[in-house]
């Protein structure tokens, strides 16, 4: 299986190929980031629907993999646009969350 990284640039590329960043521009980016950041939430808005609606665990887990790739192709196209630099590592990034999510206090102290 490929890692995060390549993933991020195959589907990226099949975004930008599908017009999903067409209406980009560099002299708005922010309501453009804004519309990305409201697609993943419409992604898991979807992923809850399934649940409610008992579509089934092929329903759901397409629709947990639709959040992802959303997020991916979200990650490259920061990359593309210049908006963060090309020097991360996902896998290692997600690597060192995990290890810091390990060692927060039981619920983060957040409270319900």
């Amino acid at each position: 299986m490929k890692n995060l990284e390549e993933l991020s640039k195959d589907i990226h590329r099949i975004t930008r190929k599908k017009g999903f960043w067409d209406s980009f521009t560099e002299f708005d980016k922010f309501p453009f980031y804004a519309y990305k950041l409201a697609m993943i939430h419409s992604e898991v808005t979807e992923t809850l629907e399934a649940i409610r609606k008992e579509k089934g665990e092929d329903e759901v887990v397409l629709e947990i993999v639709d959040i992802i790739i959303r997020v991916l192709d979200f990650y490259e196209g920061l990359k593309h646009t210049g908006e963060i630099e090309g020097k991360w590592d996902l896998d290692e990034m997600m690597a060192k969350k995990i290890e810091i999510n390990e060692e927060r206090p039981q619920m983060h102290d957040v409270r319900g």
